[in-house]
Parts: structure tokens; sequence; C-alpha cells
């Protein structure tokens, strides 16, 4: 596969994490920040409180990201104190190893209703089985192609974890199976919308896209991850008209190379009210 020789060749080219370790001090992996939308539910919806959900994609862990940046993610998540947690995928790149250095975080990470993952891209290039064993040692619960009703007060809801939208082994109708009333849609990319085939969610959450990873000065990307929800989903809320809410998130680490340019890494909270 010509993906799995560019990652091998980078991977060799960035070993070490020299320049990721560097970049970092310099300031060229970006700042992290903390990006907050609140999402109304109908009346029919209505919970008994507000809903915290906590959202980051896109670690990348390996030669193109200093684990620095993931002490800084848990830190932020820590402080923000969501109700619930909910991982992206892309946790790896160049190889299923590098999960090890995200195990300080991913057991950090916790959330009182729980916290969810589902799979990336880069993950099933590297090795999924590797990646998944890591996650579930952490004690993170893997959404694959499945959902999970949150504990009460928010039985009603539940979080919608689908398979890679395009490497993965995606079923939408294994995802919303047993559902409740009010559905947080975690996809990787927004490519996941591709496959809803009429289901509704209130909340989607996609990562994937980096916010094009390197930008103008107004957001606009230079570059598109692949895919064609992705290319037009780069970045931000949307409103889907028929469904819900789609928030893309800049993600947190770095692919290809140890540099981030006015796309800095990001938590999401998303206040369902």
């Amino acid at each position: 596969m010509v993906q799995g020789a560019t990652e091998r060749l980078l991977g060799a080219v960035l070993a070490g994490g020299v320049a990721a370790r560097l970049s970092y001090r310099l300031g060229g992996l970006g700042r992290l920040g903390v990006t907050r939308h609140e999402v109304a539910l109908p009346p029919e919806l209505r919970l008994a409180r507000p809903l915290r959900v906590g959202f980051a994609s896109d670690f990348h862990a390996g030669p193109t990201t200093d684990p620095a940046i993931f002490d800084d993610l848990l830190a932020a998540i820590r402080t923000e104190a969501p109700d619930v947690l909910l991982l992206g995928g892309d946790y790896v790149s160049f190889a299923a190893h590098h999960i090890d250095a995200l195990q300080t975080f991913l057991r950090g990470a916790r959330a009182p209703l729980g916290t969810f993952a589902v799979l990336g891209n880069h993950d099933v290039w590297n090795g999924r089985a590797r990646v998944e064993a890591g996650l579930r040692d952490a004690g993170i619960e893997l959404l694959v192609n499945r959902s999970q009703s949150l504990p009460e007060p928010f039985g009603a809801v539940s979080i919608c974890g689908i398979d890679d939208p395009w490497l993965g082994a995606p079923s939408v109708d294994a995802t919303f199976a047993g559902a409740g009333p009010v559905r947080i849609y975690l996809m990787h990319s927004p490519d996941g919308l591709h496959w809803l085939d009429g289901e509704q969610f209130a909340l989607g959450l996609a990562g994937h896209t980096h916010g094009g990873q390197i930008a103008l000065r107004d957001g606009t990307p230079l570059f598109h991850a692949g895919g064609p929800w992705s290319h037009e989903h780069t970045y931000g809320r949307f409103e889907l008209p028929g469904n819900g809410t789609l928030v893309v998130s800049r993600g947190v680490g770095c692919s290809a190379i140890p540099l981030r340019l006015n796309a800095d890494p990001e938590l999401l909270i998303c206040t369902l009210v």
C-alpha cells in the first residue's frame, strides 16, 4: 500500500521525535485551547439538566507529535470536567506501538459518565488490533458500530460510535441499534455522514481534518483531508438540514509533519441544553 510505504518513510525521517519536541517548544504545534458550543434540544427531548460533552481527536502519537501536548490536553479536561468524554480516533501515526505513549493520558482521561472512543484511519493502517488493545487496557470503552446509553439522569442519551467511514467496516444499522431518543453520533471523520441512511442525531462529532493543520490567518485551510464530506466540513459547526448539529474539531496532534499553522489543537466542550 502506497500510504503504508509513505508512513514508513516519514517515520524513518522523523525517528526519535526530535523535530516534534523542538516544534512544541517553539510553538510550532500550536497552543491547545478549549472551544465551547451549546446545542439546544427540542422540548420533547429535554434533559434533566445540561449535559457537558468533551471531545478530543487526532492525537497522532509518534514522531510528529510531542507527548507534552497530551499533558496539556489532560490538564484541560480536568479543568473543564465534562460529564462524558469522547475520543475521535487516530491515536497513532506510523506504528501501532505508539499507543503506548498515550497510556498516561488515556488512563487519566476520565469522566463521571464514561470515556468512549472510535478508531480512525491511521489506527486501521497501522494495526487496529494493537490500538484497540491499548485503549481497552487503559479502561476506554470502544464503540465500533454500536451504541451505549449513559447512566441516569441521562438514560435517554446514547453515544453511537461508527467504525472508520472508509477503511473500517461501518454499519449504520448496528451503530444506531437500540439507541435512545437523544443520539450523539461519534465518528472519526465527517464522512461518517455518508452512511447515515436517514438516521437522526442531536449532535455529531468528528475530527480527521485537523482544520487543514496549516491554514491562512483567517482559518482557510491550505490542505484538505480526503473524503467529500471532510472537504466540505473542514472545521467548525454545521447545522445539517433535516438532522442535528455537526461539530468538526481541529484535533490535537500532527500527521505527516510536526507543524500547525493557524490551526491550533483543541478540546471541544459541547453542552446539550
